[in-house]
């Protein structure tokens, strides 16, 4: 692992794009992101942009 501080912050990335899509498909309720259309497409562009940044950070850089 060449920087494991990208690749704790892919992983929040990546996490948290999980926690907005279950928020904008109405899963995770109680908060104005809830049941919103933005957050069920935007969710899941942040986690594959946190992956993206894990797996820079794994290999050290993108061949």
């Amino acid at each position: 692992m060449k920087k494991p501080g990208l690749v704790l912050v892919g992983g929040v990335l990546a996490v948290l794009g999980l926690l907005f899509t279950l928020q904008g498909t109405d899963v995770i309720g109680g908060s104005a992101m809830s049941g919103t259309t933005f957050w069920a497409v935007a969710g899941p562009v942040i986690i594959v942009i946190g992956l993206l940044v894990a797996a820079v950070g794994v290999r050290g850089r993108l061949r």
